[in-house]
């Protein structure tokens, strides 16, 4: 059973009908797929995890998707919040995953499953995509303890990024940003829980946004 509906605060009938069309027990390790359509996150392996279906569809809703446009996920994982995107039908999805057997399967499953429109990179996703820059919206599946500069410097005018930022542990912040006139408006979207963001562009950086 799909645990994400209206009730929720997800109005966006697209998101809705992805949802419902996905099949997220194909995502998970075969230990979990009696768990697949529950709403929590699960293990994926290499320390990872696949997010729980209710923040999948609340972080797309944030990106305020548009017919035709680009989207940069940055952290693939099993690649079920690319086939969320893809399922929506009308935008291009250009995703990231730093772990190389994560980064193989996932462009594998996302094949077999027909979306065509998703185009997965292995690769550290903390340097963006720039061959296929700009971008109207990203959305960043870790957490780093700072707005990576190449992503926001590799989105267009009016574009939205939706990431976690926070130090490593429990709790972090979801944060929306709205690049208006080559600068950002920050909205802080309340706590979340999410991997650490690894990569060799995050070390050293200690920068926390403002709302």
């Amino acid at each position: 059973m799909n645990p994400v509906n209206r009730r929720r605060g997800i109005m966006n009938e697209d998101i809705l009908r992805a949802m419902r069309t996905v099949p997220r027990h194909k995502f998970v390790p075969p230990r979990y797929v009696n768990q697949a359509y529950e709403d929590y996150a699960l293990p994926i392996g290499y320390g990872q995890t696949i997010s729980q279906p209710h923040l999948v569809a609340q972080m797309i809703q944030l990106l305020e998707l548009q017919p035709g446009q680009k989207v940069l996920e940055i952290g693939t994982g099993s690649g079920y919040q690319a086939a969320i995107l893809a399922e929506l039908g009308y935008v291009q999805v250009y995703t990231i995953e730093i772990v190389p057997a994560l980064a193989e399967s996932a462009a594998t499953r996302l094949q077999n499953l027909g979306y065509v429109n998703a185009h997965v990179k292995q690769g550290d996703g903390y340097y963006g995509w720039p061959e296929y820059a700009p971008f109207d919206a990203t959305i960043v599946t870790a957490a780093p303890n700072h707005l990576p500069t190449p992503l926001a410097e590799q989105l267009v005018e009016g574009g939205r990024i939706v990431i976690p930022l926070g130090p490593p542990g429990p709790y972090q912040s979801l944060w929306k940003f709205v690049k208006k006139e080559g600068k950002f408006k920050a909205h802080n979207m309340g706590d979340v829980c999410f991997v650490p963001f690894t990569g060799s562009g995050i070390e050293g950086h200690q920068i926390e946004p403002r709302p």
